[in-house]
């Protein structure tokens, strides 16, 4: 039975982002492994003690060829082109997911990992409603104050664990006390 030949780069990728939104460097990481993989020449099994020898392993943390990731661009521009991804798009898809459970620093941080921030628009939006989340999320936990200056520090720190702001958290958690 002829083997089945692997899906090309382009269509991986129309396949991932069919999915999910991806950051163009996820996306791009995603395809130069693959890429990576896909240029690698089958390993032969060495026949004798003399080729076993000459037979240098590559290394574990190679880097994909210069004309994979000339490829790997390539088609990012065409998918960049074409609207199938954007950037843009991918940010207000996470801070739309991630705003109502997490906090502004914790929303700027994950982006900051996908190599992305938030527009002066986006972040102003977001930092307006930081309060009225954190209250919503502290509800949802806790629901009621706590009565000694343990829990309310608890309380803190599950707030800030969360990505709100220092003074947010402050506003809250004095804000249960005032109830």
């Amino acid at each position: 039975m002829p083997r089945s030949r692997p899906a090309s780069l382009k269509v991986r990728a129309l396949q991932w982002l069919a999915q999910r939104e991806h950051s163009p460097n996820e996306l791009r990481a995603k395809l130069l492994r693959i890429a990576g993989r896909d240029a690698e020449p089958p390993s032969a099994a060495p026949h004798a003690a003399s080729d076993a020898a000459s037979h240098v392993a590559p290394p574990v943390d190679a880097q994909p060829p210069v004309d994979a990731a000339a490829e790997v661009d390539a088609l990012l521009d065409w998918l960049t082109a074409r609207g199938y991804l954007d950037a843009h798009r991918f940010v207000e898809g996470r801070v739309h997911a991630r705003g109502q459970r997490f906090g502004n620093l914790r929303i700027q941080q994950e982006l900051k990992a996908h190599g992305l921030t938030l527009d002066a628009e986006a972040a102003l939006a977001l930092k307006t409603s930081e309060f009225e989340r954190a209250l919503e999320v502290w509800r949802k936990k806790f629901g009621s104050a706590s009565v000694d200056a343990a829990g309310r520090a608890r309380q803190a720190r599950f707030l800030s664990g969360r990505g709100f702001s220092a003074d947010v958290v402050r506003r809250v958690v004095r804000h249960s006390d005032d109830d």
